[in-house]
């Protein structure tokens, strides 16, 4: 089962792992054989980012098990996004190996399709997962008084676990679209506008000179720093994928920017899931 090393992994879905050409795939620009830097930089890469993944998500889980107190809000958001990250990084391994085995498949037949589902629901799950924090940490600044009222650990509970069914249904293909642009596109705006609300809110303490509780601080400073790693891993990674629709369309054309396209595609591809161990890196500092 080949997965050609033009096509672009960030598709999330069947088509970037079984081997299904893209529009690149046939393209007279350069050819379909795989990269020097695909089998050899490319599986190291992906190595490291899983194992690191595991790791660190790991321990952070543990932490969070091991906690004596009960977890607060922001705490049970980012225990569910430590957990999506790890059965993530838990399956990047099998894209290593594939990357090293030429982009042909090794595997069980069954295993592709498994692999892939995995992948996409943690994918969805974390980005939504982080929605649901940054819409929490924006109330919690800039609308304190109904904050409270709906500020509570078994609400969130009931966030996670609609999350989770989210993330799963968006990951069958036969339910949904194949391409999870849209899937991503709108989490994104809506964490991007909850940062710089939340942002704004924290300069207007400070310029007022409100107090804010030691703790709620701390947990908004951890939020905001997740929120912003992720949008430095993940939007060159959707500012590619645009710019490959727009060459879809046939909107951008050239054999330099097809070129270009398929080296970022799997480089931001890459950056995106390296989301997945800053995370909780960002938990312990």
């Amino acid at each position: 089962m080949a997965l050609p090393s033009t096509s672009i992994l960030a598709n999330f879905n069947t088509t970037a792992i079984n081997g299904e050409q893209n529009n690149m795939n046939g393209s007279q620009c350069y050819s379909d054989k795989p990269h020097f830097w695909h089998i050899s930089v490319l599986p190291v890469y992906i190595l490291l980012i899983a194992v690191l993944g595991i790791v660190l998500n790991v321990f952070v889980l543990g932490v969070f098990c091991l906690h004596k107190k009960s977890c607060t809000v922001a705490e049970i958001y980012l225990s569910n996004i430590a957990a999506a990250d790890l059965i993530l990084t838990s399956c990047l391994p099998f894209w290593a190996v594939n990357a090293a085995n030429q982009f042909s498949w090794p595997f069980s037949h069954h295993l592709c399709p498994l692999v892939n589902f995995s992948i996409n629901m943690n994918a969805y799950s974390s980005i939504y997962f982080l929605v649901l924090i940054s819409i929490d940490r924006r109330m919690a600044l800039a609308d304190p008084l109904s904050y409270i009222g709906i500020s509570r650990p078994k609400y969130a509970k009931l966030g996670c676990v609609l999350v989770w069914g989210f993330g799963l249904l968006l990951s069958v293909p036969t339910l949904v679209f194949r391409e999870f642009t849209f899937g991503f596109i709108i989490p994104f705006f809506i964490i991007f506008y909850c940062t710089i609300d939340i942002l704004q809110a924290l300069n207007n303490r400070i310029f007022e000179g409100l107090n804010t509780q030691k703790k709620e601080q701390k947990a908004t400073t951890l939020v905001l720093a997740v929120l912003l790693a992720f949008m430095i891993c993940w939007m060159p990674f959707h500012v590619t994928k645009i710019l490959l629709l727009l060459q879809k369309a046939e909107v951008l054309t050239g054999c330099s920017l097809e070129y270009a396209l398929n080296i970022c595609g799997h480089v931001f591809t890459y950056l995106a899931f390296f989301n997945s161990v800053l995370n909780p890196i960002l938990y312990v500092i």
